[in-house]
């Protein structure tokens, strides 16, 4: 029985790892003080859900998946004043809380309230979970949970986004594409005429793409096992692309760019892939590490190549973005046609299919898929 302060939901829960996920009714709380209820209409495929399911990552079980998503706020909390019912949203994975020490700093995607998500598999504030199943607890991930019909979400954890953006392209626009275009402008920056290599043209890898041809920088060289993915990587802006599967990619680079590259982006999350991005530098190049790996995985680097060569790796979480600033330009310079983000919306699934995306995912996804809602 559900009482009036519930309702039922049907959502992609995952009980145990390297176990199909299941498509349930769970009981979902009615948002608090501080929290919204979304009716959920994307929500994007993303590796990052996989590593959890898979078990590189760890996370509180049962849980149900998905931290990119949009949709349209239902209800609102006592003291909800951002948003408001009706209107419509990107859900956001790293929620900022604008006082702890990172936040003050200008680096809201350490926020501490994505420790308290983690740890607790529960909503930001207060690490309780708003979720259950058969009269026992169901955890939220990443405090979003939106491969389900409805969630409830921190007020902190939405963005409103403009009514022309369509619901997949604002989904994958709150983590692939923030986090791709973002490890561009926020990290490497000023980089126009300079050179860049992506490895990994998955969807944080082409929002890459779409992002140092916005910033200008020249040549944008991309390296994939996956010819498909690179002919999607030249539509986006690529000058020019390597083969993985059939060539040495630092070899290729350097062939490409003499005396190696100015920057390179990781966009795999590989010990492999780190090191080739490493080595295809030029003296004084910067590496950008941005794909997650499997928890407690190592990656070898010659000490000697770093400190003789000045060069340098640099980590970035979710572009290193202030998402709540980045969002609203990154919906406007979609519509105004700098961003072609309709292109990098792949392949398109209901809810009752969420296995066969994942099965996909791991083998020959092409930009970034999204989950339709059924609702």
């Amino acid at each position: 029985m559900t009482s009036a302060r519930t309702q039922l939901t049907r959502a992609a829960v995952l009980h145990e790892v390297g176990a199909p996920l299941r498509v349930e009714e769970v009981e979902l709380e009615a948002p608090r003080a501080g929290e919204v209820l979304v009716r959920v209409a994307a929500a994007g495929v993303c590796h990052s859900d996989y590593h959890y399911m898979t078990g590189d990552l760890a996370c509180r079980l049962p849980v149900v998946v998905g931290h990119e998503g949009a949709g349209r706020v239902e209800a609102v909390g006592a003291g909800v004043a951002r948003v408001g019912p009706g209107d419509a949203v990107a859900l956001l994975w790293r929620p900022r809380c604008g006082v702890c020490r990172f936040c003050i700093r200008g680096q809201p995607v350490l926020c501490e309230l994505g420790r308290v998500q983690a740890q607790s598999g529960g909503l930001p504030d207060d690490g309780t979970t708003r979720l259950r199943l058969g009269g026992k607890t169901v955890h939220h991930l990443m405090g979003v949970s939106c491969l389900a019909e409805h969630v409830v979400v921190s007020e902190k954890s939405v963005v409103p986004i403009p009514a022309r953006v369509p619901p997949p392209v604002a989904a994958i626009t709150g983590c692939a594409v923030v986090t791709g275009v973002g490890a561009v402008l926020n990290v490497a920056g000023a980089v126009a005429g300079s050179s860049l290599l992506i490895i990994g043209a998955g969807g944080v890898g082409l929002s890459a793409v779409m992002g140092a041809q916005l910033a200008g920088a020249n040549p944008i060289v991309v390296a994939d096992v996956e010819p498909r993915r690179l002919d999607r990587a030249r539509q986006l802006g690529a000058t020019e692309v390597i083969d993985a599967a059939g060539q040495d990619v630092v070899e290729a680079a350097i062939g490409l760019v003499p005396g190696g590259v100015d920057w390179a982006l990781d966009a795999v999350g590989r010990p492999e892939t780190l090191q080739q991005s490493i080595a295809a530098l030029r003296p004084g190049g910067t590496t950008i590490a941005v794909g997650l790996a499997r928890a407690g995985e190592r990656a070898h680097v010659t000490i000697n190549d770093l400190v003789q060569h000045q060069k340098r790796v640099v980590g970035s979480l979710y572009g290193s973005a202030n998402p709540q600033i980045d969002l609203p330009r990154l919906f406007e310079l979609y519509l105004s046609g700098r961003l072609p983000l309709d292109e990098l919306v792949g392949t398109q699934y209901r809810l009752a299919a969420v296995n066969e995306a994942y099965a996909a995912l791991a083998h020959d996804a092409i930009g970034r898929s999204v989950v339709l809602m059924d609702s």
